[in-house]
């Protein structure tokens, strides 16, 4: 690895979960997506095609739909994460080979999304993953979102990790750059829209891949101090 040599120098693996955990080819994200549209379209009485528009231009703004809605609207965020994860999982398929590598890997296993608990539930029970010590989601970074520094602040302190010992993967490249501020060892899983490339380039960035259950494979298997490991 880049800032840590060793399987055994990583404490804490920290996993983003939408398009990192499955694959973005299952298009789950576009159902949110959609979703957000038709609450904007029908909490502040807009056609379609406003509510759409509305909702692009306070992602840009805010780097998430719902700090824009609360700051400018007054959206209960409660009422907006409750109607846009009101959609259907099954397309998000079961992984064997990456519940494999996740128990395969040692330290503490977290995911830290700008979902909810409830909505990473949902997905892990598809995937068929388990023993993550915890779910850091947006209600408990105070509805700010990955990128901005206060929620990684707030998930360190929460979650007791040392920024020197961990390793975070996410699939949006310029939501590694606080954690590799904060001297985390950062990797990046392509594949997602071409918005998610924004803020790929440069040092923050220490490894990539297109196939994380493939790449924590070749990763474990490589650790002399892993257990099957040559």
């Amino acid at each position: 690895m880049n800032q840590t040599s060793t399987l055994s120098q990583i404490d804490h693996w920290v996993f983003d979960l939408d398009n990192t955990l499955y694959p973005a080819s299952c298009n789950l994200f576009s159902q949110i997506d959609w979703r957000m549209t038709g609450f904007i379209s029908e909490t502040l009485k807009l056609p379609p095609e406003e509510a759409r528009a509305l909702q692009k231009a306070m992602f840009r703004k805010y780097g998430y739909t719902l700090r824009g809605l609360m700051l400018e609207h007054g959206v209960p965020p409660t009422d907006f994460l409750d109607y846009v994860h009101d959609i259907d999982y099954a397309p998000v398929p079961a992984c064997s080979r990456l519940k494999a590598a996740l128990e395969a890997l040692p330290g503490e296993k977290l995911i830290f999304t700008n979902g909810t608990v409830r909505h990473a539930e949902r997905v892990l029970e598809r995937l068929g993953l388990d023993g993550f010590a915890g779910i850091f989601d947006i209600v408990a970074a105070d509805y700010t979102p990955k990128p901005d520094p206060a929620p990684y602040d707030r998930f360190v302190k929460r979650h007791a990790v040392d920024p020197r010992r961990t390793a975070m993967v996410e699939d949006i490249a310029r939501n590694l750059v606080p954690a590799a501020a904060l001297g985390m060892t950062t990797v990046w899983v392509t594949g997602s829209p071409d918005w998610a490339k924004d803020g790929s380039e440069g040092d923050h960035i220490h490894h990539a891949t297109d196939d994380l259950a493939g790449w924590l494979e070749t990763l474990t298997a490589k650790a002399p101090d892993t257990p099957g490991g040559s």
